[in-house]
């Protein structure tokens, strides 16, 4: 079934469609207007109303605007692919899988990414991201920029490249993530993760990657800013330039051409045996 340039409102005003194709279509303020459709594309539409594509198998979104009134629009749903759409709404995924954004511009995005798997975003730009991707798994992303915190808590299976994240507590207790040629900007980066791993990344503020377990840093850098890392953490790391301090790491090694200070006080932990190498040289623990 085609539609084309027309309006609707109100509550289940195309429920249950199957192949649905809607070009140039309006949807106004109401609710759950293509709620459990299947084979659902739309061209040039515009979401005005909430929950829009709950409990769907198969979206395919192309120039769309989703305005801030269409928010928790994709929940419950599998196969969700967005071309070049503009997403004002916050909430927008939650329990939905499968989902492939590709040039989506999403300014308003708090609280999306819940409970969800199977994600590929490429040329996303995302702002108002606090709380992104809690609990969600199998992740690949690429080119991507985001502003917002405590993202990708208890994420598992994640891979990210050449991104910029601005995110306090980011990657807590995640599971099994790696990120490469990304710039990481935030407080308290990956603490309580396991299996982080990071490839010539940048990482700023402080306090960053404690209370790790399996942590990996290949050819990283940290900004002077970044104070305190590594404070009981199990790590491999091989850094490039000057890391301010690190704290009490249990074990592994460190390998950088400068560390500013290392400290080891009463409260480090069992077995406190990580090898720390500053331009190639051991350092002793004192």
């Amino acid at each position: 079934m085609i539609i084309e340039n027309q309006e609707f409102g109100g509550e289940r005003p195309l429920y249950k469609s199957r192949d649905l194709q809607l070009r140039g279509v309006t949807i106004h303020a109401g609710e759950s207007s293509v709620k459990e459709c299947r084979n659902v594309e739309a061209t040039d539409c515009r979401f005005e109303g909430k929950y829009v594509f709950w409990e769907n198998d198969g979206v395919v979104c192309r120039n769309c605007l989703f305005t801030e009134g269409a928010r928790s629009s994709a929940w419950y749903s599998r196969h969700l692919t967005y071309r070049k759409c503009e997403v004002l709404a916050p909430k927008m995924f939650r329990r939905a899988h499968f989902i492939d954004l590709e040039d989506v511009n999403m300014p308003n995005a708090q609280e999306t990414f819940w409970d969800c798997s199977h994600i590929k975003l490429r040329n996303v730009s995302i702002e108002q991201a606090d709380y992104l991707f809690m609990h969600s798994s199998d992740i690949d992303i690429e080119n991507y920029r985001q502003n917002g915190n405590y993202s990708f808590q208890y994420a598992k299976n994640v891979t990210i490249r050449n991104a910029v994240i601005n995110s306090k507590d980011s990657f807590w207790e995640s599971e099994n993530c790696t990120l490469i040629d990304c710039e990481i900007n935030g407080e308290y980066l990956g603490w309580y993760s396991k299996c982080l791993h990071l490839i010539r990344c940048h990482i700023t503020e402080t306090q960053p990657l404690c209370y790790c377990t399996d942590l990996v840093l290949e050819d990283c850098t940290f900004g002077e800013d970044s104070d305190l890392a590594l404070e009981y953490s199990s790590v491999k790391a091989t850094v490039k330039g000057r890391i301010h301090s690190i704290k009490n790491p249990t074990t592994g090694y460190v390998h950088a051409d400068e560390i500013g200070e290392i400290i080891y006080d009463a409260n480090c932990l069992p077995p406190a045996d990580c090898e720390i190498k500053v331009a190639g040289k051991t350092v002793p623990k004192e």
